[in-house]
């Protein structure tokens, strides 16, 4: 299982790299596993400011649809276009070319709350 140690996390199994105010936002190895292969990923929200834990897109896999949640508040600024096209990026690559969103976020402090890897990995019982 990758958690990368560079990378916050939520206990909504989101991952998020911060770039000075931005923050790139993807979902886990651990939950693209649990999805199953991925063929459809909804983000509806791009321009909108939202606030932390609101959901702003949907990941369908073959067995389920989940919500995505925002781990910040913040305005999303950019969606990855290429998973209209390979959503099984997320499968295949879940912290690189699977990456979902990006945030220009409102209020850094929030990072505080975020999950460390290590908090992370004892989240899903590694």
């Amino acid at each position: 299982m990758n958690i990368p140690s560079e990378l916050k996390y939520t206990k909504d199994h989101e991952w998020v790299k911060i770039e000075d105010d931005i923050a790139t936002v993807g979902i886990t190895d651990f939950a693209q596993r649990e999805l199953g292969d991925i063929v459809y990923i909804e983000i509806e929200t791009l321009g909108d400011n939202l606030d932390a834990e609101e959901v702003f897109g949907t990941v369908e896999a073959v067995k389920t649809v989940s919500d995505l949640f925002m781990p910040l508040s913040g305005e999303v600024l950019e969606f990855n276009t290429s998973l209209e096209d390979t959503p099984e990026a997320v499968n295949n690559d879940p912290y690189e070319t699977g990456w979902m969103i990006k945030i220009k976020m409102h209020d850094p402090s929030q990072i505080e709350h975020l999950l460390s890897a290590e908090g992370y990995r004892q989240l899903i019982q590694l």
